[in-house]
């Protein structure tokens, strides 16, 4: 019996696009049973030494028989058998397949009563986040990505990992690490992340030709760094090349990189004696602990001088919800002091919540960090200690009050939300904003536009939905965007009177409040929009009253893929595809990449390559860079200096938002005095528009220079 089940070993799946379609994979298991297990890749001999090992934990974690482990897309393997035979008796599959769930329930209720099966999508897992110790993936990334949305489910079936690890959790991703699959592991995985990658020995059987498999392990860890991958295996060419290139990138990102404490630093007396208060201290801190919590925090820890006495409280906790204002406050210090003066604390400790955080109750977050908060309290305060643990985004943000006005889940996107909110201050006093939230990326709100007090839209008048204003923009990038696009269209003399329409695609809807804008007030664009997500289409035109015409169209479709169609349009003969200006305006989803905008993948020199194939010749490409790691920044400007030699940039909202704009000519390069006479032409050329976004172009237009 060993020996027939070590040739199955042997077998790897025909054609995995089968397992990515439920009723493919129904069919398989019905016709083939699934007492008749195929290993894909190794035999347990292979695997339990090293499983065993990357499944000890610190003596602060539960016991094996305790540890909470998930088997993602399970199939018939009988891997969580063996697992649950050595002693790890927690163990959870899951597939998406009913016929294999079923069967394999039947085949072991009696021998292993505790081990639980249900029926879920890889890709959207339903159980709370950092609910697991470990997930043990035996080859479903591998076939994953194989399916019809490739890599984006990829994508997803990642983020699902990350939410569903706890603090010190481990992914044991079992993969034929080819290039694509390795390309995403790695880049998935770089902050908050150590990742190591062995070699699986095997034993050919004769007369089969197996391929070598791998056991990549990547651990929840401290938030802030960026840790080198390690590899027990020198002798793959590509893997070994693949590695020297990703961890030349991460060693880019780790040079210059803020220092961070952990509770254990502080307690050693690094930053001295963290139980008394000491005026003027201010630390980065993370707090967590494998087997202790559920989650990793980050946040800063500052103590008042005493000329800001008397104090309202002795101990302050500050929880902030990942908004734009909550990263700009922990990427600029002097921010950080202004909110200490005025709570009237002598001791404050802010903490930013993330996407980890997202659908988890206040009390279970209290629970979770209580006793690092506890640990953080200064001895002067005594035994009763009064912590006043608060959420301060609405003072933060300046917000009197929100209203929710519709959410909904995206398989794609995730949880979207739409909010009306009023702001407490004078400039915008009794205005109403409507506002879109996206809560898996890092930033949150994607955009935002006033609501007019004329009364409904006419289009809409009997749902009763209020007027979204086109013609005003609020977000900094924005109007970004707009002053760079006519400065270097004029510079570039493609101006609106030359009868040409300006082919313009922006990457990411949104609210659509962006190409709604550049309809209404730039006539002379002929506007395309991709979108992958039909949800968020659905968002924009039913709450924010985007609409489609002639000069607006919106293609729900791949970037990527639409890009490269794009750039390879020359070679088909149809040179009236290029673009003029490419603008991204989307977030990124993922803390681990270390940027807040955009994605990732967006600042790969592959993709910039790409871009610079889709432009025209005086093609324009504009997107927006925050990132709260200067290592980081940096990174991303040594790839855009790879691929373009005309490059600008414009910062936006308090210096937070970079704006990167980039020419498809390398030469000559436009010299700041360039720049300043093509700034009076455009002040010449808008002197007769009374709008106040041409007011706010001119300014903006002023602040544009050359990326040193």
């Amino acid at each position: 019996m060993e020996e027939q089940q070590t040739a199955k070993t042997n077998e790897l799946p025909v054609a995995s696009g089968d397992f990515t379609d439920q009723d493919s994979s129904d069919d398989f298991f019905t016709s083939k049973g699934v007492d008749d297990s195929s290993e894909w890749y190794a035999d347990w001999p292979q695997l339990q030494a090293l499983l065993r090992n990357h499944l000890s934990f610190p003596p602060s974690a539960p016991p094996p028989a305790e540890l909470s482990i998930l088997v993602p897309a399970c199939g018939n393997s009988r891997l969580s058998e063996h697992l649950y035979d050595d002693g790890f008796k927690n163990i959870t599959n899951v597939d998406f397949s009913k016929v294999v769930v079923s069967a394999m329930l039947r085949r072991n209720v009696e021998e292993r009563p505790l081990m639980k099966w249900r029926v879920m999508d890889m890709t959207n897992i339903q159980f709370a986040n950092g609910t697991f110790d470990a997930i043990v993936d035996k080859g479903g990334l591998d076939a994953l990505v194989e399916s019809e949305l490739g890599l984006r489910s990829g994508i997803l079936y990642i983020s699902e990992v990350k939410r569903l690890l706890k603090a010190g959790g481990r992914y044991i991703c079992l993969t034929l690490a080819k290039s694509h699959v390795l390309g995403l592991l790695f880049s998935k995985f770089r902050f908050g992340w150590k990742t190591n990658i062995y070699s699986i020995a095997h034993e050919a059987s004769s007369g089969t030709t197996k391929k070598q498999a791998y056991i990549l392990v990547a651990e929840k860890s401290i938030l802030t760094v960026v840790s080198q991958i390690v590899s027990s295996d020198n002798q793959d060419h590509e893997l070994f090349e693949a590695l020297e290139r990703e961890n030349t990138i991460r060693a880019e990102y780790s040079n210059g990189t803020d220092t961070w404490y952990s509770l254990e630093d502080l307690k050693l007396g690094v930053k001295g004696n963290i139980r008394k208060l000491e005026p003027g201290r201010h630390v980065k801190l993370f707090l967590g602990e494998t087997g202790v919590s559920r989650f990793f925090y980050t946040g800063v820890l500052l103590d008042a001088i005493p000329e800001t006495e008397p104090f309202s409280d002795r101990f302050r906790v500050v929880f902030l919800k990942k908004t734009q204002s909550s990263q700009k406050i922990i990427a600029a210090e002097s921010r950080q002091w202004r909110i200490l003066g005025s709570l009237k604390a002598a001791r404050l400790l802010m903490i930013v919540l993330d996407s980890s955080h997202s659908n988890v109750t206040w009390d279970d977050i209290m629970r979770d960090i209580y006793y690092f908060v506890n640990q953080l309290a200064p001895v002067e305060i005594g035994d009763d200690i009064n912590i006043v643990a608060t959420s301060e985004d609405d003072m933060i943000d300046g917000i009197k009050q929100r209203i929710l006005v519709h959410q909904v889940l995206s398989i794609l996107t995730g949880p979207i939300f739409v909010e009306d909110v009023i702001y407490d201050h004078d400039l915008a006093k009794d205005l109403i904003f409507r506002r879109l939230c996206f809560e898996r990326t890092e930033n949150l709100v994607h955009s935002g536009a006033p609501l007019s007090i004329e009364g409904p839209n006419d289009s809409s008048a009997s749902s009763g939905q209020p007027k979204v204003e086109h013609k005003i923009l609020v977000t900094g990038f924005h109007k970004g965007v707009i002053a760079g696009l006519l400065l270097f269209s004029l510079h570039s003399e493609r101006t609106t009177s030359a009868g040409v329409l300006v082919k313009t695609v922006i990457i990411g809807l949104g609210s659509g409040i962006l190409p709604m804008f550049m309809r209404n007030c730039l006539p002379s664009l002929q506007i395309e929009v991709v979108e992958l997500d039909p949800v968020v289409l659905n968002v924009a035109s039913e709450y924010f009253g985007f609409t489609e015409d002639e000069s607006l169209k919106v293609h729900i479709t791949d970037a990527t893929k639409f890009v490269r169609e794009r750039a390879n349009s020359e070679e088909e003969g149809n040179d009236s595809s290029k673009v003029d200006v490419l603008v991204i305006d989307v977030g990124s989803s993922d803390s681990s990449s270390g940027l807040i905008s955009p994605e990732a993948d967006f600042v790969e020199e592959s993709f910039l390559l790409t871009v610079k194939d889709s432009l025209s010749d005086n093609g324009l490409f504009v997107f927006k860079l925050i990132s709260k790691y200067s290592s980081v920044r940096g990174s991303v400007y040594s790839k855009l200096r790879k691929v373009f030699s005309n490059l600008y940039h414009f910062y936006a909202d308090g210096d937070f938002v970079e704006i990167i704009f980039a020419l498809k000519k390398d030469s000559p390069i436009i010299a700041e005095n360039e720049l300043a006479e093509a700034c009076e032409a455009l002040a010449r050329s808008l002197q007769h528009n009374n709008q106040d976004w041409a007011t706010r172009v001119l300014h903006n237009s002023k602040l544009i220079k050359p990326l040193p």
